[in-house]
Parts: C-alpha cells; structure tokens; sequence
C-alpha cells in the first residue's frame, strides 16, 4: 500500500512533517512528494537496502542485558527528520550561548567559585557532585575550554517549541551514527539527495580534527592527535573506530601510551616512542590515570593528569567537564547563561523540579505519577521513571530513593514530545523522538553539526528513544527551503 500523507494522523501532536490541518510543512515537501511516489514493493526493497547497507557496513551497537554483551545492528528508519534552515540558525544561536556559558562556569568551579560566591549557584550542590573532580582545581585547559564536544539533547513540545532536554559534557556519543546514517540514506535513495537542498554533515569528521589539532600545547603543522578508547568491549567502540579512522588519528588504548621522566605523553610504534599532542579520550574521568583516581584502573596512563596539568597534553574533553553534565545543575543553566553572559536563555530548559529543594520535592513525591523522573548521573535511559507508565511499585521504589538521596533527583512534566512519520511495516505512524547536535568548542571557533543524531521511539506510544532501552534513528535533514 503506498503512503498516504492524507490519511497520517497527528494524533494531536506536533508532527515534524504534518501540520495540525494536515498540510505537509514547507521544508518537508520534496520528502513527502518523492515517498508518497513509491510503491509498496518500492518501501519494502528500499528497507531491506538500508537494512544490508547497515550490516555491509558494520554499524552496531553495544548492549549490556544480564552480564552479557549483545551487538546489534543499528536500528534505521528510511523516513528522514526535516527541519527549516532557519528554524535550524535560530537553534544554533541558542546551543552556541549555553556551551559559551557552560565553559565559562566549569572554569569558574575549578578556580574562584564566583557564581558560589555571589549565591547564584549553591554551594552544597557542588560539595554533593560525584563529578566534581579535585585533582583538576587551579588547572587551566587551552582557552579556559572544558567542554569541547557538547551533546546536548532536545525535544519539542506539543506547541512546537524546542527545548534543551540535556547537556552531554563528559564522553558524548552518537555522532558517528549521524553520519552513517546520511551515508545509508544516500546509498538507498540517491536520487533525493539531487531533487532537494539538503545542507551537509560530512564535514564533521575534518572540523572535529581541526578543534582538536588547535588545543595541541606544540605549536607545529601537524600535531599527534589520538583517540582513546577503553578497547573493544565498550558500547561506544564502533564510533570510536570511525571517528579515528575517518580523521586519520591513531586509536589507542592506554597500554598503547606512557608518561615519560619529561612529564610528556608518548605513542608506542614499532619504530619506537613518538610523542602525543592531544588525546580525544573516550574513556571516563576515574579510570584516565590510575596515579590520580582509582588506582586499580587498567584503562588508563599512569602520570597523565599530571601531564594535563603541566600543559604537555590536551586531553579532550577535560577532566572535571562532567561536572556540569549532571541534570541538577541542568536546572539552573538559565542562571548560568544570566550570570556570566547577561543574557536571557535563547533555548528554554524543560520545566525541572529540584528534589533538593524541600517544596519542590514534595510536589514531586505527590506528582510522582504525573512526572518523569530522573536520577542525576545516570544516563542511556538507566534509573528513569515514566510515571503515568509506571506501576505503583515502581513509584514507591522511586520515591524511597528520593527520600534517601534528594540531591539526585529531578523531575520534568511528562511533555508531549513531537513525533515524526515512522514506517511501521508499510504504513506510516508517528513515533516520538528528540535530536541530538554536536558543538565543537576551541574558545575561538565554535561549530555545530546540520541538524544531528535523530533518536526516535520504534514502538507507538512510547517516549523512551535510547537505542539501549529499543529506539531507533533518522538522518536528520536541515532543508534550505529558498535554495532554488
């Protein structure tokens, strides 16, 4: 059966591609038009395409269940997200503020504690943070940058406005799935990439390297970059493999790399020690350097927070960067941004409740089958609470670790998140989904990704879109729409 945009209903949602009269929005017109075209033996060949592109090309993912590893294929729709192109500059205004304000507040932290000092931040909160490091106080990154790769999460509403969900600050991912998913979309309908003014993604990889080339302490034409990986076991491995081999870097594990007497950081090679500028390190503060954090780690370099703090090394993102990557602190981002820029929030925050504030958290307990519920520093969809999904029993284990633990727990209204045209078999329906763009920070540029990693719900109804808890993706397409 071909698809019938007519008959899709909205259900009263904001729909990415389908106004509430039904009309197909202005930047999805060309999508809709060539996919209302095809037959349903055209949707079914066109699925399976994608689905041995996405095994040709080894794209998988990583999940844990029980004590066990399984890789997976990558879950894919072949129905792109479209966005306006200047809907998309007006939110890259808005990312390019918070990340600016964000670096300049973990610089604060780890020097005067101004934003403490003024009482715009409490200081309790950041004696309860278990990402506060330490070992980075009185550090001073390149360009005062803690956070040079930002992922940061964001929903639309029922009314169609964009909010930021999350900021990812410490080891965000995804990014390679983004661009592997404009490569399987080009390889099973090449044709749309002609008929439409589709803005490019493919530059990531060279802008990531070049961020990265610029943090280097040596001043020099060609500064060792490496990727750090934890090594083939970690979920993230396949990006980390991609992300290195498309910027031509060398991927290493920690064995891989010494501290030598010089307090400099070098690559073992077969034609002996070569000496490393700049580490992209996909490995977690704690397990970085085992002579600073958890002595046990064999993930990491002995002496390499003390080749970080001597400026020998860049490590990207920071040590310490984590610390505003947790969603108590994501609630006063609107402060943050007021405090060091003077301005007002150009991307609003979801309305978030603070259980360490005593009101609040009773509105929470009360609530609690109304809210979505979240730990502070959990991530990939772990310790969340969907209440009006919930079971009372799930909400009674909620509410006993909010009692026990208030610092760590937020609380959102459940948002009628936007949905996007999904195939379901061979009939379109709409599935809910968040996007999440990548800002590439090196304190004198700022880049941000066209558009970014679509995330999506595969099963109707459901507004959990993590590929780890059963969602899929899109490629997310930012449409010049004047383009002639």
């Amino acid at each position: 059966m071909k698809i019938d945009w007519k008959a899709y209903q909205t259900n009263g949602f904001f729909d990415e591609l389908i106004d509430a009269q039904g009309n197909i929005r202005s930047h999805g017109k060309q999508l809709a038009q060539f996919f209302a075209g095809l037959s349903e033996e055209e949707l079914i060949k066109a699925r399976a395409v994608a689905d041995l592109a996405i095994k040709e090309m080894g794209i998988t993912f990583t999940v844990y269940n029980e004590g066990n590893m399984i890789d997976r294929a990558w879950p894919f729709d072949i129905i792109p997200r479209t966005i306006g192109k200047k809907e998309w500059q007006s939110v890259e205004v808005g990312l390019k503020q918070r990340v600016e304000a964000l670096n300049l507040f973990i610089d604060d932290l780890y020097h005067d504690q101004k934003i403490i000092k003024d009482g715009v931040f409490p200081k309790g909160l950041l004696e309860k943070s278990v990402n506060f490091r330490t070992q980075c106080v009185g550090i001073n990154p390149p360009n005062k940058i803690w956070a040079h790769i930002c992922g940061s999460d964001l929903v639309r509403d029922g009314n169609g406005t964009m909010y930021v969900l999350e900021d990812n600050l410490r080891v965000p991912s995804g990014v390679s799935y983004m661009l592997e998913n404009r490569s399987v979309m080009k390889r099973v309908f090449p044709e749309l990439f002609e008929q439409a003014t589709i803005l490019p993604v493919d530059d990531y990889p060279s802008q990531l390297f070049d961020m990265l080339a610029a943090m280097s302490p040596r001043k020099q034409d060609k500064p060792e970059v490496v990727v750090l990986t934890p090594g083939v076991f970690n979920s993230a491995y396949f990006e980390h493999c991609y992300l290195a081999q498309e910027m031509g870097c060398e991927l290493v594990e920690g064995r891989d790399l010494v501290v030598e007497k010089d307090d400099c950081v070098y690559m073992r090679t077969i034609t002996g020690l070569q000496r490393v500028d700049v580490i992209y390190r996909r490995i977690d503060d704690l397990f970085l350097d085992p002579e600073a954090f958890l002595p046990e780690s064999q993930l990491g370099v002995p002496g390499l927070m003390r080749a970080w703090s001597k400026g020998n090394i860049a490590l990207v993102n920071a040590p310490g960067a984590g610390v505003a990557d947790d969603k108590v602190v994501y609630a006063y981002v609107p402060e943050i941004i007021k405090y060091y820029l003077g301005e007002e929030a150009k991307l609003e925050n979801v309305p978030t409740f603070k259980c360490l504030d005593p009101k609040e958290c009773d509105h929470v307990i009360k609530n609690i089958d109304k809210l979505v519920v979240k730990p502070a520093n959990e991530s990939g969809g772990y310790g969340l609470l969907i209440g009006p999904k919930s079971t009372k029993k799930e909400q009674q284990e909620t509410i006993a670790q909010i009692k026990a633990d208030p610092r760590n727990w937020v609380a959102q209204p459940t948002l009628d998140l936007s949905t996007v045209p999904t195939l379901d078999g061979t009939q379109v329906d709409g599935r809910h989904a968040d996007l999440r763009p990548f800002i590439l920070s090196s304190g004198k540029d700022t880049q941000i990704t066209t558009g970014g990693l679509t995330r999506v719900a595969m099963v109707k109804g459901s507004l959990v879109v993590n590929s780890s808890q059963g969602g899929g993706s899109k490629d997310t397409w930012i449409v010049d729409e004047e383009a002639k």
